[in-house]
Parts: structure tokens; sequence; C-alpha cells
């Protein structure tokens, strides 16, 4: 494993009204006064485990070596659940044994996972409340700041793994899912573009969400005139609707959840 660079990131659902996130970043500064913190987001839907690990897996790459990914969505603050370290070749996660780290724990096969549970890196007193605070954001600092990750506790085999939706494959229909809205309001689902290179390619298809139907898929949100509403795959890799210059979500009425149909070769969409 590669010893921390000294970044963290910060991903919560925490907002900016308050003074969470500021307070966070005290406790991390007291520890490691040269730490670099990068906001990831702050605006997570509150309590969205599973948006929190799409938002996670989006970004982590991209950041240098050895950095220290917080993430605290946790419904479950100040229950049993565990507080746990994930320790990969290129990165650091910190965060509640939630599901947050599906996606990465999916994607990193090489991993190793500790439950934080040694008191000399945590706060003197633990909020029923704040977990943010008092267990992530000093066990963060001192993961940055050298300490390895068996220190902090046990090593673990079996950290929570949400069930993620995927979409459902047929000869002449793929059935996904809408999994997040992005702040401009275009429309995330589960369909890969690898999903789409395997089994749509070079065939005819017909998009269908909320009685809107696209038969087409272009490259950059202004292909097509503005107003309209098209299709496109997005720096995530993942099939989006989106209105040139305009908000999908509000043009048809999409949400989290909502059913995207992709029919085949002219297959009918009832």
């Amino acid at each position: 494993m590669r010893a921390p660079c000294g970044v963290l990131t910060l991903a919560t659902d925490f907002g900016l009204q308050d003074s969470y996130v500021g307070t966070m970043k005290g406790v991390i500064l007291r520890i490691l006064p040269d730490a670099r913190m990068v906001d990831l987001t702050h605006q997570i839907t509150a309590q969205d485990v599973v948006e929190a690990s799409l938002v996670l897996e989006n970004a982590y790459r991209f950041f240098p070596a050895g950095t220290v990914h917080v993430v605290v969505v946790d419904p479950g603050v100040g229950t049993p659940r565990r507080a746990i370290l994930i320790a990969t070749p290129e990165a650091y996660f910190v965060g509640p044994d939630n599901g947050t780290f599906t996606r990465v724990l999916g994607s990193e096969s090489e991993r190793r996972i500790f439950e934080i549970s040694a008191e000399q890196f945590l706060l003197p007193a633990i909020s029923d409340t704040f977990h943010g605070r008092d267990i992530f954001a000093p066990a963060a600092a001192y993961l940055a700041s050298g300490v390895a990750p068996e220190e902090f506790g046990p090593e673990i085999s079996d950290p929570i793994v949400l069930p993620l939706p995927e979409p459902r494959v047929w000869s002449h229909r793929i059935v996904g899912q809408v999994i997040y809205v992005d702040s401009f309001g275009n429309v995330i689902t589960n369909v890969s573009h690898e999903l789409w290179d395997r089994e749509v390619r070079d065939r005819t298809f017909l998009i269908s969400i909320n009685g809107k139907r696209i038969d087409r898929v272009v490259r950059t949100y202004l292909d097509q005139e503005m107003g309209a509403t098209l299709a496109l795959f997005g720096s995530s890799e993942l099939l989006e609707i989106a209105v040139a210059g305009g908000r999908a979500d509000r043009r048809i009425g999409a949400g989290k959840g909502d059913t995207v149909v992709i029919d085949l070769d002219g297959a009918a969409h009832g």
C-alpha cells in the first residue's frame, strides 16, 4: 500500500449552511496542520448512501496516489454500525460501514479493510450524532499523517455491500433505471457505455423514458438545437438524458428510480 500524500477529500450530505463541514476541517487541521483538503461535495441527497457511493466512484481515481477520501453519509450514526478504513494500492477511504463504499469495493479487488476502533486516533469524547467530527475526521488526519492502516483496529472481511440496481438485458430490450440527477438537471441512468457497446453497437434503437423517445445518441450537450431533449454518455460513462440549454429532470419529470427502456431492432415498447 502507498503512503498517504497529505491530500484528503471530504464528501458529505451536510450541506454548507451549518458548521459541520468546517468543524471536521478544524479537527483535521489540529492533527495535520499542513493537510490539503478538497471538498468533493457536501450536497449529496440527505442519507442517500447509494448516491454517495456513485459520487465517490466517479471521482476518486482522479486524485494523487495516497489520497484519503472521507465520506460521511451516515443515517445510522450512533448505532452499532462500524467505522471502517479501506486501503487500496492507490487510495484510502474512511467512513461508516453502511454501503457507502459498495462501488469502490466492487472496483478494487486488491484492498484491506479495518474497523476503526483504536481510541488514540479518535477524539476523547464521542458524540452519538456527529461521528464525522469525533471519529472519521481524526482517523483520516492520522492516516494522512502516515499512521499505518493496521494501527486503527482489527482487519475485517465482511463490509456492508448494497445490492445496486443493474440493467436487465434481453435480446431486443434493455431496461435500466435513473440513479442520479446532477445539479444541471441531467438524468443519469445505470446503463454503462460498456453495456451499450456490447449490446447495441450498430443496431437501431429507441430510448424511452416517461413518454419521451430518443432515437440517437450524441457526443456533446449542444449537438442538437437549444431546447432539444438528447441522450449521450457523460463523464461518468453512463447514459444520460439531457436538454440542450435546459433541465431534463423538469422537461420529462424524471427522478431517481424512474425506468428507462431501450428497444432494439424495431422492438415495440408498450
